[in-house]
């Protein structure tokens, strides 16, 4: 498992420390989004390579998310700490049946080589979850390959200190030509702003053009 690094946040100079408390104050600071993302290039991509899609644009989801700092704070003791990455743990279901398993693991190398890493551990996995790579520096990945998403929420312990990324998106379907899917973004607004969200999503969609 990688090692994440992290350090402590000085509130009485973190430009965001208004915002932050302002948030803290509500009931329930979370909220989710979902948005279209042209994945056209990616299927070609995965398609010609034998590798998996849902894999591939984890990779990707995982190098957007990391990109945009806010999506890196997390709360320990009550303090605001600042991580240096994410991880990707994807649910993933097992060849044959309708039980899916939890994968956690590091973003590593190409994105080939990772998704040839999730293919090989997710098939050497036993256990349904591995508690040993349960972490506040995880990123939820989930895919509902079978529809169109248009919205989701997910089931959480509520924890207003839970920082983690609810990340899940659906089938590409044919759109003018190209091919789009459904992805859906639940977030703690004591760090991330629909601002952040576009930087995710530009970054995103600009890696996925590049391929």
């Amino acid at each position: 498992m990688g090692k994440t690094t992290m350090h402590k946040i000085d509130m009485t100079t973190w430009p965001r420390a208004e915002l932050f408390r302002f948030f803290s104050g509500v009931s329930q600071p979370f909220y989710s989004v979902t948005f279209r993302v042209d994945v056209t290039n990616l299927h070609a991509y995965t398609k010609a390579r034998g590798i998996s899609f849902y894999y591939a644009l984890g990779y990707l989801v995982t190098d957007a998310v990391n990109s945009v700092v806010n999506f890196r704070y997390t709360i320990r003791d009550g303090e605001v700490w600042l991580l240096d990455k994410r991880i990707p743990s994807l649910t993933d279901l097992r060849p044959g049946s309708e039980q899916f398993h939890i994968v956690t693991l590091p973003k590593t190398g190409t994105l080939d080589e990772f998704c040839c890493a999730a293919k090989a551990k997710s098939a050497a996995q036993k256990s349904f979850l591995d508690q040993d790579c349960e972490t506040d520096a995880l990123i939820y990945i989930s895919t509902t390959p079978w529809f169109d998403l248009t919205s989701c929420t997910n089931e959480r312990d509520f924890d207003k200190d839970d920082a983690i990324p609810r990340i899940t998106w659906g089938k590409y379907v044919p759109e003018n030509g190209r091919e789009t899917l459904g992805m859906s973004l639940e977030v703690n607004h004591r760090f991330i702003d629909g601002y952040h969200l576009g930087q995710f999503y530009q970054k995103l969609q600009k890696s996925i053009d590049e391929l």
